[in-house]
């Protein structure tokens, strides 16, 4: 018997078909071992290509504008669909992570980084700007096991309990808007922790961790029977749903929230500034 041996840039050559292969046949090598999905899991195939296209971009291989595999190729390793590749992509590119152009491909952009909240206060603190002052109606702060949204902002792959705070909050005695935040199990937290001040004072008081940038995304929905109970407002009363994703300074996500607002006594405003070139 003849043993062949192959040194790795032959080995990938000889691994990829020919309608697959690009200049780096290293990239390919390293994608051979780093991408799998786990069809075990209760996480959609959806979310974990997504998590996978997270992970991609934070190699050196990818960095520098390198450009990422195409729709084709990983498709055909991860052994999904192009479409659910796509969608992985275009919900990176939507957020900032990754800029695609037509007839170049797609890379790691530069600018989700530079998207500071330098202007971002505390709910608290921005409306005690505005002459207000929050109550809290309820607070329940509790381990709990995180779901499918919630796993996807985080970017966690397992159902295990973790820190969750849920509170109603308004003034003029009248609730306005009902939030619920869970916390990535990385800051440790005890479950002690004083969140009648500010959140984000709270966090950064206690674990260190500071808001760097934030992903979010505005919805319309209605009241179920629990959440009008706690606005006091009837069932199905047109609510605003925002989802925020907070990550910290080296892009890891640290919290992940859903807040309701009672759309007659709340508006949420947006200011959008042109980038000049």
């Amino acid at each position: 018997m003849t043993l062949l041996t192959l040194d790795r840039e032959s080995w990938c050559r000889a691994a990829v078909p020919d309608r697959y292969r690009f200049d780096n046949v290293g990239i390919f090598f390293s994608m051979h071992y780093m991408l799998k999905l786990n069809r075990r899991n209760s996480i959609p195939l959806r979310a974990q290509v997504e998590q996978l296209l997270r992970e991609m971009v934070q190699r050196p291989e990818y960095q520098n504008g390198n450009l990422l595999p195409n729709e084709e190729l990983l498709a055909a390793k991860l052994g999904v669909s192009r479409g659910t590749v796509r969608a992985g992509i275009s919900r990176l590119v939507y957020e900032g992570v990754l800029e695609r152009k037509a007839g170049v491909g797609t890379r790691a952009s530069n600018r989700h980084l530079d998207s500071g909240i330098s202007a971002w206060h505390s709910f608290t603190s921005e409306m005690a700007a505005k002459g207000i002052t929050v109550q809290n109606f309820q607070m329940h702060y509790s381990l709990t096991s995180p779901s499918l949204d919630t796993l996807q902002g985080l970017q966690l792959n397992s159902k295990t309990p973790i820190w969750r705070l849920e509170r109603v909050r308004g003034w003029d005695g009248k609730p306005v808007l009902k939030a619920t935040s869970w916390f990535h199990p990385r800051l440790n937290l005890k479950g002690n922790e004083n969140f009648t001040r500010p959140l984000y004072e709270t966090l950064e008081g206690e674990t260190g961790v500071r808001p760097h940038h934030a992903h979010e995304e505005f919805l319309a929905t209605m009241a179920d029977e629990q959440t009008a109970q706690l606005l006091q407002v009837p069932v199905r009363t047109p609510l605003q749903l925002r989802r925020h994703t907070v990550f910290d300074s080296g892009n890891r996500p640290f919290e992940y929230a859903e807040i309701l607002y009672v759309s007659s006594r709340f508006t949420l405003t947006m200011e959008l500034l042109r980038e000049e070139k």
